[in-house]
């Protein structure tokens, strides 16, 4: 990809959200107040107005955009420049659109309208602003933080590290989606690996949304519970190598493959009233099919393509669930009283 190509792409990205906030901004009612009702910004540069810059705006002789005001605390969100250079005209009154929210709603949008317009925040204010909005909003992912400040999610990460200290603990954030996801991804496995055992034949889908996962996460769950393994990775337990961690699993390959199941195969083949008719050796056929270990289940595994795994474990589950069923009815039939 070219560097223009990019470059245009990352324009697109800034008009886009420069777009969406004006659109924002616009929708909020339009009143005009008295200047002297106002109280001063909560604004997140540190070194306040610009001197220089509102005498340049009061000289300009242009007409001046709405200023943005908090409703419930009358503070100037967005426009303290532009308040100050009404000022310098000798104005009372100025036009003002009215945000109504919490204080620290009113501040992440102080810190949305500096950075899509006028003089770009420094790299202090940011981190400073950074700081105030993961403390009110702990809840918010990186991403999210992100997005409002103009900063990436990885130095959103970084300021969180070094404030962790401060920051209350939670199990789990807010995306820019809405949707909320665990920090770890350990709870939401182990979900899904009690979801998967206790409704086979559900999808993959179906499973990563009730658990809170990604769709390719559940797709490990379930390579995982089929080669007999913890659904959490090693790395992601609290507890590694505690037996109380993991899923009880009751058709586990593990727990298969610790049964002599080739010699009752053998002793199923040998037996006439099965060998002998047409629906016992249909029987038979399906079960020698179905007899792999476990080396040769993750080479299966292994071999599924990542565009077809949730396809693939969709009927491997219905299978599974057609199997049960079966196993299930013949079990009642042999305990039957003749």
């Amino acid at each position: 990809m070219s560097e223009g190509h990019n470059r245009e792409a990352a324009d697109a990205a800034v008009s886009s959200r420069v777009g969406k906030f004006d659109a924002r901004v616009a929708a909020m009612p339009l009143v005009t107040l008295p200047i002297d009702s106002l109280n001063p910004a909560d604004s997140p540069r540190l070194s306040g107005i610009d001197s220089t810059r509102a005498h340049a705006m009061a000289e300009s002789g242009t007409d001046l955009p709405p200023i943005v005001v908090h409703r419930q605390t009358m503070r100037v969100i967005d426009g303290a420049h532009r308040l100050r250079a009404a000022q310098l005209r000798g104005a009372d009154r100025i036009q003002a659109r009215l945000f109504d929210g919490t204080a620290d709603a009113a501040f992440v949008l102080a810190v949305e309208a500096n950075v899509v317009h006028g003089l770009p925040l420094s790299p202090e204010d940011r981190e400073a602003a950074v700081v105030r909005i993961v403390f009110s909003h702990p809840q918010w992912s990186d991403r999210v933080v992100a997005a409002r400040t103009g900063l990436s999610d990885k130095t959103i990460a970084a300021i969180r590290r070094r404030r962790s200290a401060d920051l209350p603990k939670l199990n789990s954030r807010v995306g820019r989606d809405g949707r909320i996801r665990p920090l770890s991804s350990a709870q939401g496995r182990r979900s899904a690996g009690e979801l998967m055992t206790a409704n086979p034949h559900a999808s993959l889908r179906e499973v990563a949304k009730a658990a809170g996962i990604s769709l390719g996460t559940a797709v490990d769950v379930r390579r995982r519970i089929l080669r007999g393994e913890d659904p959490v990775p090693p790395k992601q337990r609290a507890t590694p190598g505690i037996a109380g961690d993991a899923i009880p699993v009751s058709s586990t390959v593990d727990e298969m493959a610790g049964r002599d199941h080739a010699a009752t195969l053998q002793a199923l083949r040998s037996d006439p009233s099965l060998r002998l008719t047409e629906a016992g050796r249909t029987l038979l056929r399906c079960l020698n099919l179905h007899m792999v270990d476990q080396d040769q289940w993750s080479r299966m595994v292994d071999g599924v393509p990542s565009h077809c795994a949730e396809g693939v474990a969709d009927l491997a589950a219905a299978c599974a669930a057609a199997w049960q069923q079966f196993a299930d009815q013949v079990r009642r039939r042999g305990n039957a009283p003749v």
